[in-house]
């Protein structure tokens, strides 16, 4: 397969945006950006340092007294308004999310409507922030609560998906009366710098959106800065104890949405054509996602079956150019990338583990890129590495189980605890299995993307706080106490 160039001209122009000004001129050194499909350079992105994340917490502080003091009705109808303007350049920003991170059409083309939905979603919430009137005694009083907004919100997202991100934690943030400043990953800015231009375009008060691409001594000044009043970090569990660490320094919330190492639970009286192909969507997006159902776990008189279902299926789904349609998996991140998941696949040959499918970085048209085969090992040992670390790539462990009490403690035998998918036509044990799964979030035959108006998050090492739904609208507001006395 010959792999197309990258339309660069769709590119924004690698800049800052801080109080509505595109700053191009940065302290924090530049990052080159590759396209991951022909490792092509696309471009130097100029990287925030110290001083331009301290000019984007001005400017949103200025912005923040009338933004927050805004009508809940205007409030609400501006967050429509930009629902629609991200609907209006939905072509582009998917094209946009391509180049990005060479994610293929498929996963590209649903983000913008996805970020679109966010926005109205939490715009009906603008002016629904009710409070509490709460019992008092002994004395006669009225006690009363508010949920009010933070202030100045610090949000770091990932590079696997800006689009989806950017939706799912700016939206409640600006909807409960919060300005942003938000540090989009040097590996993939330019979906996050397009979106921030879309929104400023459509009337987003200057300042209450800032965009700062920035590297790790950004994103530590970003978290240490006095003028933000809470920060919301989406990525890897070992940069989150970097960014608790930095916090704790000066006593401040954080909101946390980590990595995962899913289990895909496949029982025998499942459809198993529809299993094995949820097992194989555990590699979506190359297995770049936290949410993977990466270990896969099935019943053992089935287990044979699974496994060469799975393989029909990596025959058949293309592994390529992430701008044709066809394609179901594309390159990761990067070569270093790469490199390192290649590193665990060799390491995985050398143990007990079974190689089914793939297990090589490919060559031919796709070598200049960062392509590593769909790669499935089965009779993986639970304790391993293989198991029990987040490769983020193309790369699931399949095991088999005999008891419905076994599948259960080989999944929550894991330090992570964001996402599940059982796969069972027993609407009983389908229940009964999630009630017993250590995680914050479940799939029952069939992956049906985030839900909009569903709260998502994990616990143990995959984090704290939810975003989506209610509860994350309140992840950006601060209850308020008032008691006044009737004595």
């Amino acid at each position: 397969m010959t792999v197309t160039e990258a339309p660069l001209h769709l590119l924004p122009k690698s800049s800052l945006l801080i109080g509505g000004e595109r700053i191009t001129d940065t302290s924090g050194g530049v990052f080159p950006h590759h396209y991951g499909a022909t490792g092509a350079l696309t471009g130097e992105i100029g990287l925030a340092g110290p001083a331009e994340i301290d000019a984007a917490v001005s400017a949103a502080r200025s912005a923040l007294p009338a933004w927050r003091a805004m009508s809940p009705d205007v409030r609400r109808e501006l967050m429509f308004t930009l629902a629609a303007a991200l609907r209006e350049h939905a072509d582009e920003l998917a094209a946009i999310s391509q180049i990005d991170n060479s994610m293929p059409v498929l996963a590209a083309t649903p983000g913008p409507g996805f970020a679109a939905d966010q926005f109205a979603y939490n715009a009906g919430w603008a002016d629904k922030l009710v409070g509490d009137v709460v019992p008092t005694w002994p004395a006669p009083a009225l006690d009363y609560v508010t949920h009010e907004p933070y202030g100045v919100v610090g949000i770091i997202i990932p590079w696997n998906g800006p689009v989806y991100a950017i939706g799912m934690t700016v939206a409640p943030a600006l909807a409960t009366g919060n300005c942003v400043v938000l540090k989009p990953p040097e590996l993939s800015p330019y979906a996050a710098i397009r979106m921030g231009e879309i929104l400023l375009e459509a009337g987003l008060p200057p300042g209450v959106l800032n965009v700062v691409p920035a590297g790790p001594v950004g994103g530590e000044a970003m978290v240490a800065h006095p003028g933000i009043d809470k920060v919301h970090f989406t990525g890897s569990t070992a940069t989150a104890q970097k960014v608790l660490h930095t916090a704790e320094q000066v006593i401040k919330p954080v909101g946390l949405e980590l990595g995962g190492k899913s289990a895909n639970i496949i029982f025998a009286d499942a459809d198993l054509n529809n299993a094995a192909l949820q097992a194989v969507m555990g590699m979506q997006g190359s297995g770049q996602g936290c949410i993977n159902g990466t270990r896969v776990l099935v019943e053992r008189p089935v287990y044979e079956q699974v496994l060469e279902l799975m393989k029909g299926l990596l025959g058949v789904l293309e592994v390529g150019d992430p701008l044709v349609p066809s394609t179901f998996f594309g390159p990761v991140i990067s070569e270093g990338a790469a490199d390192r998941i290649i590193g665990v696949i060799e390491q995985a040959k050398s143990d007990t583990a079974r190689l089914v499918a793939g297990g090589e970085r490919l060559g031919g048209e796709l070598a200049n890129g960062y392509f590593v085969a769909p790669t499935v090992f089965a009779d993986v040992d639970n304790a391993s590495a293989l198991a029990r670390e987040e490769i983020f790539g193309p790369v699931v462990a399949v095991m088999p189980f005999d008891t419905e009490e076994q599948a259960l403690a080989l999944a929550n035998d894991s330090e992570y605890g964001l996402a599940a998918y059982i796969q069972t036509n027993d609407l009983k044990r389908a229940h009964r299995v999630a009630k017993c799964l250590d995680v914050g979030v479940i799939w029952v035959n069939g992956f049906f993307g985030l839900l909009t108006s569903a709260p998502f998050g994990g616990i143990k090492n995959s984090g704290w706080g939810r975003i989506g739904g209610f509860d994350g609208i309140r992840e950006f507001t601060s209850p308020k106490n008032v008691c006044i006395s009737l004595a």
